[in-house]
């Protein structure tokens, strides 16, 4: 007989960013899980007090800040600009992404006001300002914004209610380098993110429809879109584009070996990765 992690080891366990193999560790009796729950647990509680060592000490930031930092100044070496917009978001801007009441995305906004919400991705501020954009500048248009979005998600240790997204949009590219164009993409923000393993493949959304996801293992990192699409309509746009959205937060967890995207980002309960009850 054998004897796996009780539930409450194995949450702490997972709280401090133990490996699969040590969360599925098996034992011959209970006196021996105990032992070396013991040890594991202090392991990880020591290398987690060296975390917070370096941060407060060397880094002196958290990781996720110097990943934006590094993805905002690779992009706009490859001829990108940077934007911001706001976070609060009008019901009608969200409507013209077919977010509307019937909509599966709509449960998941929080709203603020009956007919403003807290962003629950950036595609529509983008699409607003590139109506302009693609009349004052010439193409290709090139541009990105990383920021806050928020959406009431709870599927497992993939998801949070607030998340950083990377969204970059480029307008006015011959139509037949579009595919060869999202690769590219995807390469130079998998690069700058120090992740070798991924693949790219076709996918449906309840937003875009098709979309061309980036994909480590079984975890979706980025999802990207090719137009003209049905939505450019909506905006009074035209023309050839490829954009793709990547969540911060995900890749640094993949980049970093780690089991839980919750102790990436923003937290109370966290700091740079680390549990801080330790």
């Amino acid at each position: 007989m054998s004897f796996l992690w009780t539930v409450s080891q194995q949450k702490r366990l997972s709280e401090l960013n133990a490996s699969e193999e040590e969360k599925n560790m098996s034992f011959s009796s209970t006196s021996d899980r105990e032992a070396a729950y013991k040890r594991v647990e202090m392991r990880l509680i020591n290398e987690s007090k060296q975390r917070l060592n370096k941060l407060r000490h060397e880094t002196k930031r958290p990781a996720i800040c110097a990943l934006e930092n590094r993805l905002a100044a690779a992009l706009r070496g490859a001829g990108f600009v940077q934007v911001a917009t706001p976070v609060i978001l009008s019901k009608k801007l969200l409507g013209k992404m077919t977010i509307t009441d019937e909509h599966a995305l709509f449960s998941q906004v929080f709203w603020i006001e009956e007919n403003k919400c807290l962003r629950p991705m950036l595609a529509p501020n983008l699409y607003y300002i590139l109506k302009d954009l693609l009349r004052l500048w010439e193409k290709p248009v090139r541009i990105f914004e990383i920021g806050s979005c928020f959406r009431k998600e709870s599927q497992g240790s993939n998801h949070l209610n607030e998340f950083t997204m990377l969204n970059l949009v480029e307008w006015g590219l011959p139509e037949e380098q579009r595919q060869k164009r999202i690769s590219e993409l995807a390469k130079l923000v998998m690069d700058e993110t120090g992740i070798d393993e991924y693949h790219l493949e076709h996918a449906e959304s309840v937003v875009y429809g098709e979309t061309v996801d980036v994909m480590h293992r079984d975890i979706e990192l980025g999802s990207g879109a090719l137009g003209p699409h049905f939505l450019d309509g909506r905006w009074g746009v035209v023309g050839p584009w490829v954009g793709i959205g990547f969540g911060l937060e995900r890749l640094l967890m993949v980049e970093q070996g780690g089991q839980n995207v919750r102790s990436m980002g923003k937290s109370l309960t966290y700091l740079d990765g680390v549990r801080l009850n330790i």
